[in-house]
């Protein structure tokens, strides 16, 4: 038996019909749910993932990928932790094109999110000299997922964050009617200014962002 058949087994043994239609209806029911809650999910992954650590320390990439193949959202989110975990200090430079799959495919904020910051953020981190040409592609693409990603990368960087790209992607998306892309800027500045309050400010006050990109940048400034 292989870990994604484990997996799937595990996960509707532990169905839970009634809080799964609570997390559907969370997400706009765009992906049904077996109604496990996060904690009992990740302990049942970290007990698939102890009895297959060889089949996927081996063949991550592909897992990650078949679960993602599944309706249910816990396969996603399971695959995304697998991703996340066995990626870390082991990027190649073609991963880039898988990262990029698993962000347009099933897309919503719950996934993207994570993806953005660790899978893209890591990614950029061990090959710098990428990320003008990804993020320049990102912010261009027709996805407003991959746009959204261009601007939330650099989430997890603190002082390193290039303010520069950040406000560059500000810019260029600034007047987006699209509800995720105005609370990303607004979160992307406001992590920002957790580290460099001044340079936001300075920022928000000398251009015309939409009020709710405005009211998230500087909600924990003033």
């Amino acid at each position: 038996m292989s870990f994604v058949t484990t997996i799937k087994q595990q996960f509707e043994a532990n169905e839970n019909v009634g809080y799964g239609k609570k997390q559907s209806d969370y997400l706009k029911n765009n992906f049904p749910f077996y109604g496990i809650q996060t904690q009992a999910r990740r302990d049942i992954l970290k007990k698939c993932t102890s009895v297959y650590k060889d089949e996927i320390k081996t063949n991550f990439r592909a897992i990650c990928w078949q679960l993602y193949q599944f309706p249910h959202r816990e396969m996603h989110h399971a695959a995304i932790d697998i991703f996340i975990k066995e990626i870390k200090n082991n990027y190649q430079i073609e991963d880039i094109l898988l990262i990029e799959k698993l962000i347009t495919t099933n897309s919503w904020w719950d996934s993207v999110d994570t993806l953005a910051k660790y899978a893209v953020g890591g990614y950029l981190e061990t090959f710098p000299e990428k990320t003008y040409e990804i993020i320049e592609a990102f912010s261009n693409a027709d996805s407003m997922w991959l746009n959204r990603t261009a601007i939330i990368f650099q989430l997890g960087y603190k002082q390193k964050t290039d303010f520069n790209i950040l406000v560059s992607e500000c810019e260029k998306h600034k007047q987006s009617t699209e509800f995720f892309i105005q609370k990303a800027i607004g979160w992307a500045l406001r992590e920002y200014g957790s580290v460099n309050p001044t340079a936001v400010l300075n920022y928000v006050n000398s251009t015309n962002l939409k009020p709710l990109s405005k009211k998230e940048a500087i909600r924990k400034i003033i």
